[in-house]
């Protein structure tokens, strides 16, 4: 990912908290001589070391993508900048985003209890609080017939590239009119990437 130096995003924690909260992600890999994707939480581990998920057995992109580099891709908040905003005519739309790439190595998973704990956490991750659903209380035979159908894997994170592009290029007061739209727009991600231009 072409990154410039003042939309590198470092700071390790908030990278892990974007993984964390944008977890719905793309998974890029070569499929028979063509890049190929498919969309799916991925689940970080505590240690950060490894994302968890699974594909379905039916997608062909798992009986590949073991032996070579993938790319796991998760899209943070994202918003139009007009240009309409700035205090000259003499100025260009752009994008405000946070992007983070995770590049690693595929490993299938074949431990009954790794597994069952990877799928337990991912279900966790996504319920309600109070939700009164449990996993574990699914029926052994009929979990057993679903686990026949996904191909649970765990990816080993070598390498991460985060973006955070919010207006660093642009003056204080150009981005405080940036924000101030923002606000009065507050379309899609438009408040979060407002609140992170402040924070920024």
């Amino acid at each position: 990912m072409y990154i410039p130096k003042y939309y590198a995003l470092k700071d390790e924690h908030k990278i892990v908290q974007f993984i964390k909260d944008y977890s719905f992600a793309t998974f890029v890999a070569m499929h028979r001589g063509i890049p190929a994707a498919t969309h799916l939480p991925l689940h970080l581990s505590e240690d950060n070391q490894y994302l968890y998920g699974h594909f379905a057995r039916a997608n062909p992109q798992w009986k590949d993508c073991v032996d070579q580099q993938i790319l796991a891709i998760f899209n943070g908040p994202h918003s139009y900048i007009s240009s309409s905003w700035y205090e000259t005519k003499d100025s260009v739309p752009t994008w405000n985003y946070v992007a983070i790439h995770v590049n690693g190595r595929v490993e299938l998973l074949e431990d009954k209890e790794e597994i069952r704990v990877s799928l337990q956490q991912l279900v966790k991750k996504y319920e309600a609080p109070n939700s009164p659903y449990d996993v574990n209380d699914v029926d052994d035979n009929y979990m057993n017939s679903l686990l026949k159908g996904i191909v649970p894997f765990k990816i080993h994170v070598q390498s991460v590239e985060a973006a955070a592009k919010l207006s660093q290029g642009h003056s204080k007061e150009r981005q405080a009119l940036v924000i101030e739209e923002l606000l009065k727009r507050n379309e899609g991600f438009d408040e979060k990437i407002a609140k992170l231009m402040m924070e920024n």
